[in-house]
């Protein structure tokens, strides 16, 4: 079974990668591995990236590695995550 999205569009940074795992029956959960190695610890260090409803193909930003939030859209993502940044309205023209 293919987890990965046919129509994501990103690639990694350098020195991470992606990894899909199943997080309920039509969920994929989006992973960002790193690559690096740390001292505290031998496992795979990863954050959440996001999730992919594999029924709708919708995307949805992450609460937290457990919780599935609200629905994103795709070119309004970056490649370390699909949490919208929350700009004031300053910031929001600074960044655009």
């Amino acid at each position: 079974m293919n987890l990965c999205p046919h129509d994501f569009p990103h690639q990694p940074p350098k020195g991470y990668s992606y990894e899909y795992t199943s997080f309920k029956r039509n969920v994929t959960a989006i992973w960002l591995r790193n690559h690096s190695i740390f001292s505290y610890t031998s496992d795979p260090v990863r954050t959440i990236w996001g999730f992919f409803n594999t029924k709708t193909g919708k995307y949805y930003a992450p609460i937290n590695s457990k919780k599935v939030g609200k629905e994103v859209q795709l070119s309004d993502t970056r490649n370390y995550t699909a949490m919208q940044l929350n700009l004031n309205p300053l910031e929001a023209a600074l960044f655009s």
